[in-house]
């Protein structure tokens, strides 16, 4: 494969990709949420340890913070109790450090919901679920919620980062309708509440990691979940 040729001829895909986003619709979430018993709120690993502090902590990814907190004030106000976190909670000897660095580990500061979220009047009746990977659903506590609460047809997906955590739950959420015919079901993804890290070719390389295009793969892979059904906004009008 030539760098080159590939450049060129994926050019006028990545017109229409930047195209795409920025155009991208607005949606009101109160035309969203006209039963709020059958929505949920699930964020995925806004944590102070991707957020604030540690290895993996960017502060491009910090901006999602009062979206985020915004969005979760204005579902609540709107009737909205089902909120689910989904957080890195890793064991000291995690796997996955395989392929990261070691990152927010349970009991410690980086594992915790990020204070924004905690200082909301509701906080407490959230509902946390511990996860070991990138998946929100495997060896987790996901799939038995989602069980226990059959009467939640519409998801709203936020959080970090686009290509990873965020990608593995949207995906869960829009597969698993498609797989057992749940045709009420919908995954709506604000784009304002949902962010990945950039890591640029030559800082990669001074480190040994993979480098990792923030720009390039936030829309990449926001255009793949919109393939696989998600529906993509730029952000909630009313929120």
């Amino acid at each position: 494969m030539d760098a080159q040729t590939l450049i060129q001829e994926s050019k006028p895909f990545l017109e229409w990709l930047v195209n795409w986003y920025n155009n991208l619709p607005t949606q009101e979430l109160s035309a969203v949420i006209t039963d709020p018993e059958r929505v949920a709120v699930l964020s995925v690993d806004v944590i102070k340890g991707f957020l604030y502090e540690g290895p993996l902590a960017s502060p491009r990814v910090a901006r999602i913070a009062q979206p985020i907190v915004r969005l979760f004030q204005r579902a609540y106000d709107l009737g909205v109790r089902h909120f689910v976190l989904l957080q890195d909670t890793h064991d000291p000897e995690a796997v996955e450090f395989g392929s990261f660095p070691p990152h927010a580990v349970a009991g410690t500061p980086e594992s915790e919901t990020i204070p924004e979220l905690q200082a909301l009047p509701f906080a407490d009746q959230f509902v946390r679920i511990s996860k070991n990977s990138i998946s929100s659903n495997l060896n987790t506590r996901l799939p038995a919620w989602l069980d226990e609460h059959p009467e939640v047809t519409t998801f709203i997906v936020v959080g970090d980062v686009t290509d990873m955590c965020t990608y593995q739950l949207a995906l869960y959420l829009r597969l698993r309708a498609n797989a057992w015919q749940r045709k009420a079901d919908r995954v709506l993804l604000p784009v304002n509440c949902v962010e990945t890290y950039d890591l640029p070719v030559e800082a990669a390389e001074k480190i040994g990691a993979y480098p990792h295009p923030g720009d390039l793969l936030h829309l990449i892979f926001l255009h793949s979940m919109a393939i696989h059904g998600v529906e993509i906004f730029a952000r909630f009008s009313d929120a």
